[in-house]
């Protein structure tokens, strides 16, 4: 196929040389009756291009098959059978894979270091999941995917599994062995799903980490708005092989999808495959020098320490690491990472990615240069010299393994949807979480509908929320008290 083309965008440039006078949604027609207060924030263009995708960008019967020819191009870029768009992000995109592979009560391996929206989709789905457990750095309190021989016992114990879902990269960048982890679910004639959320960037340079096709996947979703340049909500999946049916696939991503999509998400992925496709080694050179100059200057600076290979990649730990993902320890400097991030903020108009008990983040993609890159190292040179004035910080009780991992009492389904009542959350030890509890970012539960929750885990949450942590999805984001399944 010719990838120089782009049918989205190039659909939408007829459309602006050729507008139609629509009596469809969207009711602002073209921006004609959008507020003028609103135009001046949001432009002019954007209402321009948000039309309809079928009857609009498309005709009625989408004879021209702009967005099935994207699909197609998208997917011949990376080397899948199949690619799929999503204008819902990788949360519709993962729990669509998941209802492909597994149903009501049946099993499916996933390991517990999942985003939420993982959990999300076993509650939608009655799933019943079967937790392989992340290999944990004790010393550094952080979880890495889990590993090859992790999923290999799993499977050897439930030979009724229908397949299994693993996450890489994590959003700390550490990232599975992912090529053996495909061959011990095809040994038992299983599909592997990997949430590669964090992953979009990965297909396009030699230097970065296996991406999950070229791995052996069968199916993997990813976040183009995340690491690409793809819209906020601009997400796709691709299929390869036989192990999962492509009709089946699109028919659980419809049930899903809305039915309303966003032209402007389509164009974004469309652009973003084109320009990947011809441009993205070059960007990715660019990319990863910058990264690795970065990295090594945040290294010199007294009271920052950044994560590489050496910390992160070895025997029980992350199979490889993408050096985009710059993960910052500061512990040296006394205080946290929720309050150097909440600084930074304040003081620089800087954002970090991730902030947690002891981390800061930077996430770097091919759009970065010197000049964003200089404003970081300047901002983080004057964070070490501020430390002082974040310190004494609040302590947090982060439990060891054994204790954070939780036992699942009931179908996470089951939890959810049953009877319910609200505790103080000092005295939910030993009762059954019916919501999810999920430090944000990167978005993993610490305990999930169905897991009974235990003493280590509410302290952690407790002092994590009097540290700065967020926990966004509580019905009390205060944490004072939660939501247990009723006793009977």
């Amino acid at each position: 196929m010719d990838q120089s083309q782009a049918p989205v965008l190039e659909a939408l440039s007829a459309l602006h040389a050729n507008p139609l006078t629509a009596f469809t949604p969207p009711g602002h027609k073209q921006g004609r009756g959008t507020d003028p207060r609103v135009l001046d924030v949001l432009g002019a263009d954007v209402f321009r291009s948000d039309v309809l995708a079928t009857g609009g960008l498309d005709d009625r019967t989408d004879s021209h098959g702009t967005l099935q020819r994207a699909q197609e191009l998208m997917a011949e870029a990376v080397d899948a059978d199949h690619t799929f768009f999503s204008t819902c992000g990788s949360s519709l995109s993962v729990k669509a894979a998941m209802l492909a592979v597994a149903g009501p009560h049946e099993h499916l391996l996933v390991g517990r270091d999942a985003h939420k929206s993982v959990i999300a989709g076993l509650i939608l789905a009655g799933i019943r999941p079967i937790w392989v457990d992340p290999a944990w750095d004790a010393e550094r309190h952080l979880a890495h995917p889990p590993t090859a021989d992790a999923y290999r016992a799993a499977l050897a114990a439930h030979p009724e599994a229908r397949g299994a879902l693993v996450t890489s990269p994590t959003p700390y960048g550490s990232c599975a062995d992912l090529r053996a982890i495909a061959d011990a679910c095809h040994e038992h004639g299983v599909p592997l799903l990997v949430d590669e959320a964090w992953g979009a960037h990965l297909p396009f340079h030699h230097q970065l980490p296996a991406w999950a096709m070229d791995a052996g996947a069968d199916l993997c979703v990813t976040s183009v708005h995340k690491m690409g340049s793809g819209l906020e909500q601009g997400s796709v999946f691709h299929l390869r092989g036989d192990l999962i049916d492509p009709v089946v696939l699109g028919r659980c991503a419809d049930l899903l999808d809305t039915t309303s999509p966003n032209v402007l998400i389509y164009a974004a992925l469309d652009g973003w495959r084109r320009q990947m496709v011809q441009h993205g080694p070059r960007l990715y050179d660019d990319a990863l020098a910058l990264a690795a100059q970065t990295r090594d200057r945040i290294d010199a600076i007294d009271g920052m320490h950044v994560h590489g290979r050496a910390d992160f990649c070895g025997p029980g730990l992350a199979a490889d690491l993408d050096p985009l993902q710059i993960i910052i320890d500061i512990t040296a400097l006394g205080t946290t990472g929720y309050r150097a991030g909440d600084w930074l903020r304040a003081h620089h108009q800087i954002t970090a990615h991730l902030c947690d008990h002891r981390r800061i983040s930077a996430q770097l993609t091919h759009a970065d240069d010197p000049v964003s890159t200089g404003a970081l190292l300047d901002a983080l040179a004057e964070l070490a010299v501020h430390a002082p004035e974040l310190t004494p910080a609040q302590q947090v009780d982060v439990p060891d393994p054994k204790e954070l991992r939780l036992e699942q009492a009931e179908l996470p389904r089951d939890a959810f949807f049953g009877p319910v009542e609200t505790v103080e959350l000092t005295d939910a030890d030993g009762r059954i979480a019916a919501e999810m509890l999920t430090p944000y970012p990167p978005g993993i539960p610490a305990a999930l509908p169905g897991e009974r929750l235990n003493r280590p885990v509410l302290d952690y949450l407790r002092t994590g929320r009097a540290a700065g942590m967020l926990v966004p999805d509580a019905a009390d984001p205060e944490l004072r008290t939660v939501r247990v399944a009723a006793r009977s």
